[in-house]
């Protein structure tokens, strides 16, 4: 059963000073979300926006906004096939398993053009 849909849209260019500001990447991002050590400035703000935009998707799948999650709980990695998933821990998991039992799924997709990036995430419960 699908719980929720979320999509979120944002502006790369947004994520400039982010990344150029180490306290913003460090409050809003696991620490294994960084993309590689040798990509460009342009390549790191569409690499976070993208996974900025998946936390909002799936803020709005729940229902919860947000600010009622802990972003470093919610980390977006690549499978060994380069598929992006997620990563839940703490009081983020700990809602989204009261919601949908401990089986639950979170099925997302990123996107980015020119200078948007662009993100879904849908929540099935488990069994």
């Amino acid at each position: 059963m699908i719980y929720g849909i979320g999509c979120d849209i944002t502006k790369i260019s947004r994520f400039e000073k982010w990344v150029q500001n180490e306290s913003m990447i460090d409050r809003f991002y696991n620490p294994e979300e960084r993309p590689d050590a040798t990509a460009s400035f342009g390549r790191k703000c569409e690499f976070y926006a993208g996974r900025f935009a998946v936390k909002e998707a799936l803020s709005k799948a729940l229902g919860s906004g947000i600010f009622v999650l802990n972003l470093k709980e919610i980390c977006v990695r690549k499978n060994t096939e380069g598929k992006p998933e997620l990563l839940l821990t703490g009081k983020t998991r700990q809602m989204v398993e009261s919601r949908c039992g401990k089986n639950f799924r979170v099925h997302i997709s990123i996107s980015h053009e020119k200078e948007y990036a662009l993100a879904y995430a849908v929540i099935e419960c488990g069994e």
